[in-house]
């Protein structure tokens, strides 16, 4: 027997894992895109959200009649994706600057506690525009970069300038190639699984070189000591 439609509606919301992209696209469509990427790009609570997996996938469910899952459409989620990514960039931005870093320092995740050092050096290393752009296709950095550029009182315009290239590249980039994949490979569904899987893999390869990077500099500060 069947419960009430808002018992079904409620039952399948809960029933979604955050952590898979084809379970929130399925549940929410283009507008969990726009939460997902404003809550990983402007809220450190989200740093652990799927944004790259879930805009390729995204693109590949925008081809129609190559898969079995819920059908996308382009325009809604490019706009959906520039949404999320342009807004949430500027909330982190601000709170970031009106937080201070007293804010980033409560986090006593050790993802988060990196992201921030790598954060601040990529700032100092590349200089601002290229840093924020930079921190797009990194997971975790691209989270605590925009506070941190708050933190360290970058201009507000300069900030937003390059936090709108670096976003609108990263957002519509990643859509497009997951659409082109899908275009050009009969039975898309078919590898679906895998290709989702090698984009998470992909997008987690930035990290394990990060934590190599780390590895290998306390080794070599060790050393000298």
């Amino acid at each position: 027997m069947r419960g009430p439609p808002t018992v079904l509606a409620a039952s399948s919301v809960l029933a979604v894992n955050v952590l898979d992209a084809s379970s929130l696209l399925s549940a929410f469509g283009a507008l969990g895109i726009a939460v997902v990427l404003f809550a990983e790009t402007g809220l450190l609570v989200g740093f652990f959200l799927p944004g790259d997996s879930l805009l390729f996938t995204a693109g590949l469910l925008c081809v129609s009649g190559t898969h079995s899952g819920p059908h996308l459409v382009l325009w809604q989620v490019i706009l959906a994706a520039l949404a999320g990514a342009l807004a949430g960039a500027q909330v982190g931005y601000l709170i970031g600057r009106r937080g201070g870093r007293a804010l980033l320092a409560r986090n006593r995740r050790k993802a988060l506690t990196k992201g921030v050092a790598r954060a601040e050096e990529l700032l100092e290393q590349y200089g601002h525009g290229k840093a924020i752009v930079l921190a797009r296709f990194i997971p975790v950095v691209r989270t605590v970069l925009n506070p941190m550029a708050g933190v360290l009182e970058v201009p507000q315009r300069v900030f937003t300038l390059w936090q709108v290239v670096g976003g609108t590249i990263w957002a519509v980039g990643v859509v497009l190639a997951g659409y082109a994949l899908g275009s050009s490979v009969p039975n898309i569904d078919k590898y679906l699984l895998p290709i989702i899987g090698l984009v998470v893999i992909v997008s987690v390869i930035p990290i394990a070189l990060e934590l190599l990077r780390a590895r290998k500099a306390n080794r070599n500060g060790g050393g000298d000591a």
